[in-house]
């Protein structure tokens, strides 16, 4: 069948004649990725405002994401699958397990980010008649911007490698290439769910390092 394995052709050979598979595989990758990431930023972000405001629940709230973050991918993915709702076989479960592994670095950069602008520009916002909703708005999130978008980066980079264990559990993605050159013990199809997935990576990479440096220069 085509494209279950590379049977000795060069990897170019076999994206020119499984192009249409690869396609398809690396936008099940890519939505799985932004799908994930995207939840993750609207959970973590007001999470992080959160703990700003509720110091005492710092320590537990991280405590527990940092567990959640020891736990091994396809361990993750093989304890949620028996939850009713969001568990079974497929892309539901992988989402919710990346979006898990994605909200440490979000809730954390976004409370080091706000809690670390200046207390003076506080006061001077106060002074001013502002809002804690206004000060929030107009001046913690624009200032702590680049923190943050350091936490969506390094979020963004963990759920790329980690799209590809979703494969295991017939969510798709990259990792299918992967699990296959595995099983058959074939280089060129390993490297070509590999290859496309370091290359996203190092593409979010690039793209979120410059949206953070220039947040971080606004900052300033």
């Amino acid at each position: 069948m085509q494209g279950i394995h590379g049977g000795g052709m060069s990897l170019w050979d076999f994206y020119a004649r499984n192009s249409g598979e690869v396609l398809g595989l690396l936008g099940q990758h890519l939505s799985l990725v932004v799908t994930s990431t995207a939840i993750a930023v609207v959970v973590g972000v007001p999470g992080g405002v959160l703990l700003t405001r509720r110091p005492a629940w710092r320590g537990p709230i991280l405590g527990l994401a940092n567990v959640f973050q020891t736990i091994p991918s396809l361990a993750l993915f093989g304890f949620l699958i028996p939850l009713p709702f969001i568990g079974g076989i497929g892309a539901t479960t992988a989402i919710v397990a990346l979006v898990v592994y994605a909200l440490l670095p979000i809730v954390r950069n976004t409370y080091t980010g706000i809690a670390g602008v200046d207390p003076a520009v506080r006061e001077a916002g106060r002074g001013m008649g502002m809002t804690d909703w206004q000060l929030l708005t107009q001046v913690e999130l624009p200032l702590g911007l680049g923190v943050i978008l350091a936490g969506v980066r390094v979020a963004t980079v963990v759920s790329v490698g980690t799209a590809t264990i979703a494969a295991a559990i017939g969510a798709g993605g990259l990792g299918v290439y992967i699990f296959r050159g595995v099983a058959v013990v074939d280089d060129t199809l390993i490297l070509a769910g590999a290859l496309p997935a370091a290359l996203m990576a190092l593409a979010a990479d690039a793209l979120f390092g410059l949206a953070e440096r220039r947040f971080a220069w606004r900052g300033k």
